[in-house]
């Protein structure tokens, strides 16, 4: 058997092992998304790049 099959084989069986995300995991991704989003609320209505995008937009419709 090549090499190379026999890596490919070896990959196949260890995800055929792994059936998903279990709800922990979904719960800790869904956490870790939330307060990613919240971040990026923070910055995004902050004055500083609030008034960088205003200044953005104003420019390109001049």
């Amino acid at each position: 058997m090549s090499t190379l099959r026999c890596i490919g084989e070896r990959w196949r069986r260890r995800l055929r092992g792994d059936a998903g995300m279990s709800t922990a995991e979904y719960a800790v991704g869904t956490i870790a998304a939330v307060a990613f989003a919240g971040l990026l609320l923070k910055v995004l209505t902050s004055d500083t790049v609030s008034a960088a995008l205003t200044g953005i937009v104003e420019k390109a419709l001049k």
